[in-house]
């Protein structure tokens, strides 16, 4: 389904702009389902103007928490309503303990306010991401920063972008939330999919209503293994992959795309600060640092080059980037400042091909023999090892290298526990130098993971120093493999 972006670039300055046009030029076509229920572009907008009004009404404070007791789709018209109103959607990831949702409830008023009707520099938006600590920190956006990014997003992939959206996570999750945006904007609609199940995304994708897909890299890869254990046939209705969230496994690009062989798979780099900085086409021979070439109104630079690369701090100035954090927590993960730039602390280099090229976040920079060492490089090959299903590289204290690099991983269903560490190191030496390859390997049985469904790096390190910490128990989650 095709959509007039024209009209949409040229009219439309905030985010929920958009759906009084389609209530009024697509009213019957479904703009929300989620496989149980369904509302079309008319009923979503009655809604939306419905819970806009009521807000307004009873004054609600500046900042407005949407309920995540409520279904991923409630949540989603509770956002737009909250929008509407010209307030600021707060939106809380519902596996976090009561402790921490209280401590950041009580960060922001409850005074009521009666607010002026919204501009492009309104704030719309406040999520989470969790800094080094883990403790949520708050990111807040103008209305300005998503128009741009959903201009761009649409100028960049063109049609395929603009028809009907599958989103298969939480609002919690902030490229789920623009994914869903991006299928209210064009017009095109939205499918959503409150708790992932690779089973429930085969079966939705082999329909052939959604040829867009937003997605993180390890439901792609489940849901190949599951098409490959069930000898799927190709699906030619899906047109458009856009993956995003963390490192693509490229060595599965080839097994994506004969599952998908009509469809274009984008990789695509950002943060929630930054939104949209670069992509690329997926391709499994592309250098496997490169995250692509700016997209376009997005400056690159990098500061203070060391050599033989030039690695330095990635700074990014565009029209897209957050306002500030909010709530009670801040750390040194926290993004830097400089007039129009940004950088979230990220280190990287340009290369001969024009590539932006990512080696790592500054913060997990590792010092070993002397030498910086950035783990995500280390992660990414072993991860090309399909035996392993996670792996988090770390530093343990050593007195002769600084620090002497280990592994930690989880083996993947169904693997045997027979694999070795000698047989994870040959998959590094021809692709690594020396130093850079594990001296040793754990095994982690119980994978932690961040409020926001990354791996938790800090929880493995503080499981490592007690195991490797003289009269401890350590912890009962890591074994060596032998």
């Amino acid at each position: 389904m095709g959509c007039p972006t024209g009209v949409l670039v040229a009219n439309h300055r905030l985010v929920h702009a958009p759906l009084a046009h389609w209530a009024q030029h697509r009213a019957s076509t479904v703009a929300l389902d989620d496989g149980i229920t369904s509302l079309t572009f008319a009923a979503l907008h009655a809604e939306v103007t419905q819970q806009a009004q009521a807000l307004e009404q009873r004054q609600a404070p500046a900042t407005v928490f949407v309920d995540n007791a409520l279904g991923t789709m409630a949540q989603l018209v509770a956002f737009l309503g909250i929008v509407a109103s010209g307030r600021c959607a707060a939106v809380t990831d519902p596996d976090w303990p009561a402790a921490v949702h209280q401590s950041v409830q009580a960060a922001f008023t409850q005074d009521a306010a009666h607010l002026p009707e919204p501009t492009p520099l309104t704030p719309f938006y406040i999520g989470f991401t969790s800094g080094s600590t883990g403790h949520p920190k708050g990111f807040r956006r103008h209305h300005q920063s998503w128009t741009e990014s959903l201009r761009v997003c649409l100028e960049t992939f063109g049609a395929e972008a603009a028809t009907r959206v599958f989103a298969p996570g939480r609002i919690s999750h902030s490229l789920f939330l623009f994914g869903m945006m991006q299928g209210l904007w064009s017009g095109a609609g939205v499918v959503m999919q409150p708790r992932f199940s690779a089973a429930r995304m085969l079966d939705t994708l082999q329909q052939g209503h959604t040829p867009c897909v937003v997605a993180v890299p390890s439901q792609l890869l489940l849901l190949l293994t599951l098409a490959q254990r069930r000898h799927t046939l190709p699906i030619e209705g899906v047109r458009l992959i856009l993956i995003s969230g963390a490192r693509w496994m490229r060595d599965r690009t080839a097994a994506l795309q004969a599952l998908f062989p009509k469809a274009r798979i984008v990789e695509f780099y950002g943060a929630s600060e930054t939104s949209f900085m670069a992509w690329m086409d997926a391709d499994a021979s592309a250098p496997a640092q490169a995250v692509g070439q700016p997209f376009a109104h997005v400056d690159i630079a990098i500061r203070d080059p060391q050599p033989p690369l030039g690695v330095g701090h990635i700074f990014v100035r565009s029209p897209m980037l957050f306002m500030d954090y909010v709530g009670p927590s801040a750390d040194r993960t926290a993004a830097v400042r400089d007039g129009d730039w940004l950088s979230v602390r990220d280190m990287g280099y340009i290369d001969a091909q024009g590539y932006l090229c990512l080696v790592g976040r500054e913060n997990r920079m590792l010092v070993t023999q002397g030498k910086n060492l950035f783990p995500e490089e280390v992660e990414a090959v072993l991860l090309t090892d399909q035996r392993l299903a996670h792996v988090s590289v770390q530093g343990v204290a050593d007195p002769i290298r600084g620090q002497v690099v280990v592994a930690v991983v989880q083996l993947r269903e169904g693997v045997p526990t027979s694999l070795t560490t000698q047989d994870l190191v040959a998959c590094c030496r021809d692709r690594l130098e020396a130093y850079k390859i594990p001296k040793r390997v754990w095994l982690c049985d119980a994978w932690p993971f961040t409020a926001s469904g990354k791996t938790d790096h800090a929880a493995l390190a503080e499981a490592l120093r007690a195991v490797n910490t003289p009269n401890t128990r350590g912890s009962s989650c890591l074994r060596l493999l032998s």
